[in-house]
């Protein structure tokens, strides 16, 4: 009996430590479990949950601002699509849901009618850049400063206005100013690179030429322009360019969210990419070349 009493002691004695050191087993693992599930969402936050999608016009201030803000977040393991659709469909297209963000809603003039349709169905974050402009341009060597003084002049611009793809924000106001100032020139329709095409030429001869127009754009880098002034107000005075997204993001994504609602950069910033593309870079390294030289500012985006 003493024999055997000895021996379940014994026997005790070792299970308790066995199943002390599987309990501090089971312990360190719960532990590191929790660990690593906070890493996993600090992760998360810092990564976004799933692909955004950034939908711009083919323009050179809205690829510009685009490529930029797409090398930025993923820099810091965010995973941005770039996707290009004319300007209304990226309105339809953010308010409809199949695209997160526009960076480019020209507002109160130029996309007005895009933000009535639309405004029930987006949110707005307001401007990422300040003190844009639209209206009509004609090289500084042309004698006239004025909308009123088209008519008299029109057989030297050719009887006609150049303007870009008919839908544009600019086009629209464009026809606007063509039947408040009974205008008699043409307006043409064209692209953004047809535009400019006849715009060079034009300048390289002086001749007269006008053009729809807006800044920030390389083109007045380039060349010496100025806007014709607008007395009766058709083009607005100075617009914010605002950050449009889907409604639901702040949900889905809110550390994107946060990004997106944080983007913001002035004129010369644009302009100092947009001149880059235009030298002939493309716009991934341009972008690359302006995050990496302004990294205090960028570092404002991704405040919490």
């Amino acid at each position: 009996m003493r024999k055997g009493t000895l021996i379940s002691l014994a026997f005790i004695v070792t299970m308790g430590m066995v199943l002390a050191a599987c309990g501090g087993a089971t312990d360190n693992s719960g532990e590191n479990s929790t660990e690593e599930t906070n890493n996993n969402n600090d992760q998360d936050a810092e990564d976004g949950n799933g692909t955004i999608t950034l939908v711009y016009d083919n323009w050179a201030d809205q690829i510009a601002s685009s490529h930029v803000l797409k090398k930025a977040m993923e820099d810091r393991g965010f995973t941005v699509e770039l996707t290009t659709a004319t300007i209304s469909a990226s309105w339809a297209g953010v308010a409809d849901g199949s695209a997160d963000v526009l960076l480019a809603a020209w507002l109160p003039i130029t996309h007005n009618e895009y933000y009535e349709r639309f405004k029930d169905q987006l949110v707005d974050l307001g401007p990422n850049t300040e003190g844009a402009k639209i209206g009509l341009v004609v090289p500084e060597y042309v004698t006239i400063d004025s909308i009123e003084e088209l008519n008299h002049n029109a057989d030297k611009f050719n009887n006609q206005i150049v303007g870009v793809e008919p839908g544009a924000g600019i086009m629209q106001r464009s026809e606007k100013a063509t039947d408040e100032y009974g205008l008699e020139l043409e307006l043409m329709t064209s692209s953004e690179a047809g535009m400019m095409s006849e715009l060079q030429r034009n300048y390289d001869s002086e001749e007269w030429i006008v053009v729809t127009g807006w800044t920030p754009h390389w083109k007045f880098a380039k060349f010496d322009l100025k806007f014709l002034e607008d007395p009766q107000g058709v083009f607005g005075e100075t617009e914010e360019i605002h950050t449009i997204v889907r409604q639901g993001l702040e949900d889905d994504n809110p550390g994107a969210y946060k990004v997106l609602d944080n983007f913001h950069w002035t004129l010369d910033d644009m302009n100092e990419v947009m001149v880059d593309m235009e030298d002939g870079m493309e716009p991934e390294e341009a972008a690359a070349k302006w995050v990496e030289n302004n990294q205090d500012q960028v570092e404002e985006w991704f405040v919490e």
